[in-house]
C-alpha cells in the first residue's frame, strides 16, 4: 500500500427490484452501494422489502439512491419519511451531488451520485429522467473517487439483449473527464459485467467512448458472455463456464482487486466500471460485485 493510502472494499449492487428471496452474502466490505431501482413499482411494500435487504449487508456503511422504477422518492416528503429512520441502520439516500465521508476505516471517501437516466419517449412516467437529446448536467468534479448513477455511460456496458446501446452520452463525457476510481451503475440489466477502462492520454473536447478509451489497454473483467454458456462455445468452455457459475451461485458475489499490486491496479488514466444489476431473465446468473481499491487516508 502507498502511504497514505488504505484499502477500501465495496459491496455493489443495483437493480434488485423488491425480489423476495435475494441472497446477499455475508462477506463484510467497508461500504456498500446500491445503484437504484430498489423497487418495480415504487410500493410502500416492496421499499420494506429492500430495506430489509440492506439491512442485512455487512457493512459500517451502505449508500442508496433511487433509480427511474423507485418514482415516489422523487417527492422529498416521502423520501424523508420513509428513509429518516434507516441512518441507524447505516443506510443513507444520496441526492443528486457530491458527497464525502470518512471511513470507519480511516479513508476518505468523495462520491458523486445521480439517479437521473434518459427517458425512452417523451410521455414516459418514470421517476428522475429527463428527454434523451435534452441537455443534463453531470457536474462530477475531479477529486471524486467513486461515481455512483442508476444508468450506464454510453458505450460501456450498456448494451440490451437486442444489441441497442442505452448508455447517456453526457454522463459518458462527464465521466471521461474527471476519471474517477469507480463509476457503477446498473439500469441496464443486460450490460452486467465489469470493465476497466484505460483511457488516452488527453480527453477529448466532447468526450465519447469511441475517441477517449484506449481499447487496447483496456480489460474487460467479465461480462454475460464470459459467464453464460453461448451456443458458439465449445464443449470445454460451456463445461468451465457452468463450473464458474456454480462457484458464483455458492459465494454470493464476484470479487475484483484493483489495489497497488494487484494485476490491474487503477492508475490515475483508469476507471473501472461496474454494471452490477442482479435481476436477471433466469435467476442466480447475475450477482453483487466486491470491489477492493485504494482511497486516500482521510486527515
Amino acid at each position: 500500500m502507498q502511504p497514505n493510502r488504505v484499502k477500501t472494499s465495496f459491496f455493489i449492487l443495483s437493480d434488485t427490484h423488491a425480489e423476495k428471496g435475494l441472497q446477499i452474502p455475508t462477506v463484510p466490505v467497508d461500504v456498500a452501494i446500491h445503484c437504484g431501482d430498489i423497487t418495480d413499482g415504487s410500493k410502500i411494500g416492496e421499499f420494506h422489502t429492500s430495506l430489509d435487504l440492506l439491512r442485512r449487508i455487512n457493512a459500517p456503511l451502505k449508500l442508496v439512491i433511487a433509480g427511474n422504477h423507485d418514482f415516489t422518492l422523487d417527492d422529498s416528503a416521502f423520501r424523508t419519511k420513509l428513509l429518516a429512520s434507516e441512518k441507524e441502520n447505516n443506510i443513507v439516500f444520496l441526492d443528486d451531488g457530491i458527497h464525502t465521508s470518512t471511513l470507519q476505516n480511516g479513508a476518505k471517501l468523495t462520491v458523486y451520485a445521480s439517479p437521473f437516466t434518459p427517458s425512452p419517449d417523451a410521455d414516459s412516467s418514470w421517476g428522475f429522467q429527463y428527454q434523451r437529446g435534452e441537455q443534463h448536467e453531470f457536474n462530477i468534479t475531479n477529486d471524486v473517487g467513486v461515481v455512483i448513477t442508476h444508468g450506464p455511460p454510453n458505450g460501456v456496458l450498456d448494451r440490451t439483449a437486442s444489441g441497442q446501446r442505452l448508455g447517456c452520452e453526457q454522463l459518458f463525457a462527464a465521466v471521461a473527464k474527471a476519471r474517477p476510481k469507480i463509476h457503477c451503475f446498473g439500469h441496464v440489466h443486460n450490460g452486467w459485467g465489469a470493465k476497466l477502462v484505460a483511457w488516452r492520454d488527453t480527453p477529448s473536447e466532447t468526450p465519447t467512448h469511441f475517441s477517449d478509451i484506449d481499447n487496447g489497454k483496456s480489460v474487460l473483467l467479465d461480462s454475460l458472455a464470459t459467464i453464460l454458456p453461448g451456443k458458439w462455445d465449445t464443449e470445454d468452455m460451456a463445461r468451465e463456464k457452468t463450473s464458474r457459475l456454480q462457484d458464483m451461485r455458492l459465494t454470493g458475489y464476484l470479487r475484483t482487486s484493483h489495489c497497488l499490486g494487484d494485476e490491474h491496479p487503477i492508475a490515475p488514466n483508469k476507471t473501472l466500471f461496474v454494471n452490477a444489476a442482479v435481476q436477471a431473465t433466469e435467476r442466480g446468473t447475475q450477482f453483487p460485485w466486491v470491489v477492493d481499491i485504494d482511497l486516500p487516508a482521510a486527515t
